[in-house]
């Protein structure tokens, strides 16, 4: 697979006019591949004094819009996108010598899906978002142990979880998409799609990057 996809290369005349079309296709070709954890990626954001942090998180929704993914919103990747409304995201599937980079704004997704979403979660992981002060700095594993169930203690066992109002989905709307295919000698394709927006609706310009 790593020389067949190191011959094919990355053309600008074979790839869709609109980026979330194509991370779709490479997305989908992705999990026919069925590695572990396929929707796992790198979101990094920078705090109120500049510092940059990145962490793995899970892609839970594509669409029109962008990306999707959740998280407590008192965290520390949380505090940092409500102050500055902005996130890079790297998805790296290194078997296919593929690579996604994405730069964008960032903002709430609408309460109505992220009730949706959290419903969805086994029971443990609900407790667990309602109980955990993530990022925040605690005594030890007992408590965390303690937390949870306390929290677990307040709802009856056929009793549903509300979804906690510090956490919930963030909606990453792309400015820039890069795709990066590798190739023999490095010398690697790259196309970055950038947004141009105009009094008549957001288009999108395909520019090739030197490797």
């Amino acid at each position: 697979m790593r020389e067949q996809y190191s011959e094919v290369g990355l053309r600008e005349a074979d790839v869709a006019d609109d980026p979330i079309v194509q991370f779709r296709r490479w997305f989908d070709e992705w999990l026919a591949a069925k590695p572990y954890d396929a929707n796992a990626f790198i979101v990094a954001t920078t705090d109120a004094d500049g510092w940059p942090s990145a962490r793995a998180v899970l892609l839970k929704g594509l669409d029109e819009r962008g990306f999707v993914f959740h998280t407590n919103r008192h965290s520390a990747k949380g505090l940092d996108l409500e102050a500055s409304g902005r996130a890079a995201l790297c998805f790296l599937w290194h078997p296919v010598e593929r690579q996604v980079r994405v730069v964008g704004t960032v903002e709430h997704l609408p309460d109505d899906e992220s009730d949706a979403y959290f419903a969805s979660r086994p029971r443990g992981a609900q407790i667990a978002a309602s109980a955990s002060p993530q990022s925040q700095v605690i005594a030890d594993r007992a408590e965390l142990e303690r937390l949870t169930a306390e929290t677990e203690g307040r709802f009856a066992s056929d009793e549903m979880v509300p979804r906690p109002s510090h956490w919930g989905g963030y909606l990453v709307r792309p400015h820039t998409v890069e795709f990066w295919q590798g190739r023999r000698s490095r010398l690697h394709d790259r196309l970055r799609y950038r947004r141009q927006d105009s009094p008549f609706g957001a288009t999108w310009l395909i520019e090739r990057l030197a490797p």
